[in-house]
């Protein structure tokens, strides 16, 4: 063949292509539909009904076909969840959850949140694992094993709604508090609870991060959730946590999580951080108290004798502000040998607590401070005494500037270790002549459960 007679020919069958595609009409050439076919055949029962048949301790053996539905609320793609999948019985008002045990990751790319699974339980086991119901492997060693990922089709498989996997989207459902989340019905479900926000001692004097660091590396880190209400609960985050090295939000908003406890410890866990919507200004949950008839003076002696004795521990003292700032305790009124004084410890506690006795002074007109002070069961320094000229009384006392004037009381005891000293004189301190304006003193008391508990007790607060 000349190469002319070639050229014709190629030629030619180009345009024949070009005349034919030109010919066909652009709806025609339509992506071919998915054949998406369901794994496994309608549901036997229902999440609930499978669920209860989980003994109160060890585990039963599903020897039959049991095939019932549920919804993806975990998601490991973020690392807070690790080799198991959460799922909850409906896309919103579950009555049940549960969890599996599989030994793989990236789950999340073939089971994303919202995602419609059916499980035929037939070989696995169910039973109460630390705390909560789960489905698994049968396992040399655990009583709940993970499923191999060779093995997980066998038990588990996307529903399909003609188009591919069908994925849901979740209404989490909405709790009025913290307390109400710790309720084994919720164990596995996706919930919300309103008018929530971290503990302080969690982002005071500076927020922390989602997890601990120790040598580079993520450690699984407990954080403590509150609401306006003062409950509490603990959010687990894994030390995988992608996104770790987040500081913590500081106001108070809405947060959304899956429900989980490990054996009597309930501990709560987000997908990522879009669960937490921390907007809005913070709530105490440990307001403030007394602070209703404030008057400042340059000259005073409070020795609380005008305080009654009933109700016991007094806590409200309307000339001062009693706040506590970490932890719930405040300063309290008590009597011993029929004298009067505040008293505070850590004794019994649990965690951290700071709390400041907030007093008036006008110190332009005042000179000096002295007061009375003594201490039970010495195991470290506690108190410390500043002044302030920006708190507004009961206000933000985080926010107030705090000049600390604790190393002029010079006779504040460190003993005994055992028992209770005596009152005594604290020292004096003179104020700056550049002091002036109306402040406030501070007293304030540090220590924590698990470490200073020593009682402290203040009496004769005297400005001159």
């Amino acid at each position: 063949m000349t190469i002319k007679k070639y050229l014709s020919l190629v030629t030619g069958v180009a345009v024949a292509a070009i005349s034919i595609t030109s010919c066909v009409q652009k709806d025609e050439w339509e992506t071919p539909p998915i054949k998406c076919e369901n794994k496994f055949a309608a549901p036997t029962m229902t999440l609930a009904a499978f669920k209860a048949q989980a003994p109160s301790t060890g585990y039963v053996l599903i020897s039959n076909d049991q095939i019932f539905d549920g919804y993806v609320v975990s998601s490991d793609e973020n690392g807070n969840f690790y080799k198991t999948i959460s799922f909850q019985d409906k896309p919103e008002n579950p009555t049940a959850g549960l969890q599996i045990e599989v030994d793989r990751s990236s789950n999340y790319a073939d089971f994303p949140v919202g995602a419609h699974i059916r499980i035929n339980a037939k070989g696995l086991r169910l039973g109460l694992d630390r705390g909560t119901v789960k489905i698994g492997s049968v396992d040399p060693t655990y009583s709940i094993g993970r499923i191999p990922a060779s093995l997980l089709s066998r038990y588990v498989s996307g529903v399909c709604n003609g188009n591919g996997l069908e994925v849901a989207t979740l209404k989490p459902l909405e709790l009025p508090n913290l307390a109400a989340a710790k309720n084994d019905q919720y164990i596995n479900t996706l919930v919300k609870v309103s008018n929530a926000q971290f503990a302080i001692g969690d982002i005071y004097p500076n927020p922390k991060t989602f997890i601990d660091y120790v040598a580079g590396a993520g450690v699984d880190t407990d954080r403590t959730l509150e609401d306006a209400s003062g409950n509490t609960v603990t959010l687990r985050n894994s030390g995988f946590f992608a996104e770790g090295s987040s500081l913590l939000p500081t106001g108070n908003g809405d947060i959304t999580f899956v429900v989980s406890r490990y054996n009597s410890n309930w501990q709560m866990l987000i997908r990522n951080t879009k669960d937490i919507n921390f907007k809005g200004a913070r709530v105490d949950a440990t307001p403030p108290k007394g602070g209703t008839a404030i008057t400042y003076s340059g000259s005073f002696l409070e020795n609380f004798e005008s305080y009654p004795t009933t109700p016991s521990n007094l806590e409200v003292f309307p000339k001062y502000v009693n706040d506590a700032l970490l932890g719930n305790r405040y300063w309290q009124l008590k009597t011993f040998n029929s004298n009067k004084y505040i008293q505070l410890g850590a004794n019994s506690g649990t965690g951290p607590y700071v709390t400041y006795f907030a007093v008036p002074v006008d110190f332009t007109a005042a000179n000096t401070l002295k007061f009375d002070v003594n201490v039970g069961f010495w195991n470290g320094n506690a108190l410390k005494v500043y002044y302030t000229t920006n708190y507004t009384p009961l206000g933000d006392i985080t926010q107030a500037t705090k000049n600390d004037i604790t190393s002029a009381f010079t006779n504040i005891p460190q003993t005994p270790v055992s028992g209770y000293g005596t009152l005594t004189p604290a020292g004096m301190y003179s104020f700056p002549t550049s002091l002036t304006g109306n402040g406030f003193i501070l007293f304030e008391y540090t220590g924590n459960g698990s470490g200073v508990t020593t009682t402290v007790q203040l009496d004769n607060i005297q400005v001159q």
